[in-house]
């Protein structure tokens, strides 16, 4: 007989995580933990607030289906019986978890994959003065890639020479976080274009992003907000290269597969990011690191104290998680 536990748990961010929408000190995590026969199946969401989502409206949408987990609820169930979102998120792994548990198959090789390598992962500068920024970024500067937070109303021209002067050699992704305008984001495209940075993410908000058509974009331009599940995809073509597939946002590895698919037959290029998690949140996602142009799943690495056991980091390489902690 199955066994549905929820728990919301919270572990302390290293400093503070800032972006466009404001800052937080620590990651509040809902964990799905499901028991059968034996095996236990651990899946990490974390709620976010930018989709209408809160850390008890979460945990109680998962108690909610709890007579149809402990019935036996398959993966493929669930994709109708909860929408796209962080609740779904935790379940989908959770059971992802629990299948490879119970069946010694591990869940790359049931997601396709004949191998799992270990990726190199983006690591966030937070949103700050130029010369804060500039200062977190000459600290990161031996990362390969770096991914910078930007979007405050006034002060972006200069963070974005600032950390490209402290961080000469790395790759650069710019995050807008949907903060830049109709009026300013030409301005702020082209400067990221004379940095050389390699993508812009999310820079207008999602129901605005349809100005992106109207301009030259002389930088190729990332979606995050504007691309949850395969429902949304369809109308961000023409306006974007890459899209950025976050499990929290499909709903779980399932979904996030097909978007994958999907994606790639719509001729976009894939990013795989996640929300300031720990590494069971992470770890899931590395199933479809080997299909992405760039891999973002720093998480862990900007917190004070993270799960254990836990995904070993080596500086921005991320290896994939042993059994006991996923998958």
């Amino acid at each position: 007989m199955r066994q549905l536990t929820v728990s919301i748990d919270r572990f302390p961010i290293a400093g503070k995580f800032t972006i466009a929408r404001g800052s937080r000190t620590e990651a509040v995590v809902v964990t799905a933990t499901i028991r059968e026969d034996g095996a236990v199946g651990h899946g990490e969401c974390v709620p976010y607030p930018r989709y209408g989502e809160t850390v008890e409206g979460v945990a109680a949408a998962i108690e909610a289906i709890r007579p149809q987990i402990e019935s036996g609820l398959t993966r493929e169930a669930l994709q109708a019986l909860m929408p796209a979102g962080a609740a779904r998120n935790a379940v989908d792994c959770a059971l992802w978890d629990l299948d490879a548990k119970r069946s010694g198959i591990r869940a790359y090789v049931t997601a396709g994959l004949n191998r799992w390598s270990p990726v190199t992962t983006a690591y966030t500068i937070s949103l700050d003065t130029p010369e804060g920024m500039a200062g977190a970024a000459a600290r990161a500067a031996d990362r390969p890639i770096l991914k910078v937070k930007f979007g405050a109303p006034d002060g972006d021209l200069e963070r974005i020479k600032a950390v490209r002067r402290a961080a000469p050699q790395a790759t650069l992704i710019a995050d807008a976080n949907e903060g830049w305008t109709e009026a300013n984001i030409e301005r702020h495209l082209a400067a990221c274009a004379e940095a050389g940075y390699a993508l812009v993410e999310q820079p207008l908000p999602a129901k605005e992003d349809g100005y992106l058509s109207r301009i030259s974009c002389p930088v190729p331009i990332l979606a995050d907000e504007s691309v949850h599940d395969r429902a949304s995809l369809d109308r961000l073509v023409g306006l974007y290269e890459v899209i950025n597939i976050k499990l929290d946002k499909t709903g779980g590895l399932t979904e996030a597969l097909a978007l994958a698919d999907a994606a790639e037959a719509k001729g976009f290029s894939l990013m795989i990011g996640c929300m300031v998690g720990t590494s069971l949140a992470m770890a899931p996602a590395l199933v479809l690191a080997p299909r992405a142009r760039f891999v973002d799943l720093d998480g862990p690495l900007l917190l004070a104290r993270d799960r254990e056991p836990g995904l070993k980091y080596e500086g921005s390489l991320v290896y994939p998680p042993e059994p006991a902690l996923w998958g």
